[in-house]
């Protein structure tokens, strides 16, 4: 009789729940994960476009001409001219600057005449323009490398020729026929 209540014990712990069901894939899950990326893509990619419209909208300001900046800079060398040496360093190197960015010289990163030598070669200034220019970073060159030390009507004649020349080769703004009347229309 101990058999049959052992084997009856046993086979009471045997039973257990029903498992839930087993969940079968259907063949069409990856369509459904297809379609979801290429939607995030379609609007990824609208808003990379719109962005892109707006911000070739945004209205860009036009750079600072070369000429209307060496002016600016020959300006502040002024506040300089009680320091020869500083205001020469300042005068000349906005004089280099500017003939590099109108007639694409390369100015700054050479010695005085090797930039005249090549200043020679060109017919973008004139021969005079050329000369004033020489005489102008010569004498630039003696307050920054021999010491000289000149006064102030020395300064502002430097200065002068400095501006004078930038004056001469700025670029000479053309006007359309429309502009032309309508400046003579505001003059009458």
């Amino acid at each position: 009789m101990l058999t049959n209540q052992t084997s009856s014990l046993h086979v009471a712990n045997d039973i257990r729940d029903i498992k839930p069901p087993v969940e079968i894939p259907s063949g069409w899950e990856w369509l459904w994960w297809t379609l979801g990326g290429l939607a995030v893509a379609a609007i990824v990619f609208a808003l990379w476009k719109w962005w892109r419209k707006r911000r070739s909208q945004i209205p860009l300001e036009p750079p600072v001409p070369a000429h209307a900046r060496a002016k600016q800079m020959l300006e502040k060398a002024l506040e300089l001219i009680a320091q020869p040496k500083p205001f020469c360093i300042l005068v000349s190197d906005t004089i280099r600057v500017y003939l590099e960015e109108r007639f694409d010289f390369h100015a700054p990163e050479r010695t005085t005449e090797e930039f005249l030598h090549e200043l020679q070669g060109t017919d973008l200034l004139s021969a005079e323009q050329k000369e004033k220019l020489g005489e102008f970073l010569e004498r630039c060159d003696l307050v920054k490398f021999a010491k000289y030390e000149p006064g102030e009507p020395e300064l502002r004649d430097l200065h002068g020729s400095a501006l004078r020349l930038v004056e001469e080769t700025e670029p000479v703004e053309v006007q359309s026929p429309e502009s032309k009347v309508q400046s003579q229309m505001v003059s009458a």
